[in-house]
């Protein structure tokens, strides 16, 4: 059965990828992000790209308006507008911290508190919250990128339970490192941290892992996502949760069998 899916975050990555794949496959493909200059090739493939901001609640009202007026519903939603803000706790603004929490916690709840009522009336309906392996984890230097994703894996854990009664599918999307733009974003991030911060040299051990990841073998292709996505829209009873991604299963492992301490030393050994 061909579904109505609405994507966010759809203007690169694998948000990109996954949409362009929906839409050859015969769906009809809502997509969503700020520069809708980048999705003009999802528009010539079929897809319906939306210019839209996940922190404004007003354009979040028209577009699942415009949804429902042009299809009558709303059958999959995945949230995967988000992006990382790295520096130490005591460096970052706090202004900046507060938009991480905006785009990647406060965007995906009020995209879903638009949808939810849609889903409910029709009694089914997927919801996709993209997670991280971040959300189970922690590493240095990402204290509110990590606190983003623990809050959405704890939203998406209640929402799950709150939705169940009417058969709506709450479904956390964690991925390991993927070859995206996030890295170049992080990399950017750190830019903008003063020459004399006290963790320097941590940041410049991070960035030269990041920089080895993105030119080496370190991050899996987009397309693990989109497959993994596709998965889920064609599934009546997808899992809980999806892990999937360079080093997400085995990095969570470690989080969760080895404890704080062995873990720390870990992460920190590399640093």
């Amino acid at each position: 059965m061909k579904k109505v899916i609405l994507i966010t975050g759809a203007s690169s990555g694998m948000g990109k990828e996954t949409a362009q794949k929906l839409i050859q496959e015969g769906h009809t493909v809502y997509t969503v992000a700020r520069r809708i200059d980048q999705m003009e090739d999802l528009k010539k493939l079929g897809g319906h790209p939306i210019k839209m901001d996940v922190t404004r609640e007003n354009e979040i009202q028209d577009v699942v308006d415009t949804i429902i007026k042009e299809q009558g519903r709303i059958d999959i939603l995945w949230n995967n507008a988000g992006f990382g803000l790295y520096g130490s706790v005591e460096d970052v603004p706090l202004e900046e911290a507060r938009r991480q929490m905006e785009v990647n916690v406060f965007g995906m709840a009020a995209m879903t508190q638009k949808v939810v009522p849609h889903m409910r009336k029709a009694k089914s309906g997927t919801i996709i919250n993209t997670s991280s392996m971040g959300g189970k984890m922690y590493f240095p230097m990402g204290a509110w990128y990590h606190a983003s994703k623990h809050a959405v894996e704890g939203l998406s854990d209640c929402l799950r339970l709150e939705l169940k009664p009417f058969n709506i599918n709450v479904v956390v999307l964690e991925p390991g490192f993927i070859a995206t733009e996030f890295g170049s974003v992080l990399l950017d991030g750190f830019a903008k941290i003063r020459k004399d911060s006290a963790y320097r040299n941590m940041m410049e051990k991070i960035i030269e892992g990041t920089k080895k990841s993105a030119e080496g073998n370190g991050s899996s292709k987009p397309e693990v996502i989109s497959n993994t996505i596709i998965k889920i829209v064609n599934s009546s009873k997808p899992k809980t949760r999806y892990r999937v991604g360079k080093f997400a299963k085995p990095m969570v492992w470690m989080r969760t069998y080895l404890g704080d301490n062995m873990f720390d030393r870990i992460v920190m050994s590399q640093m």
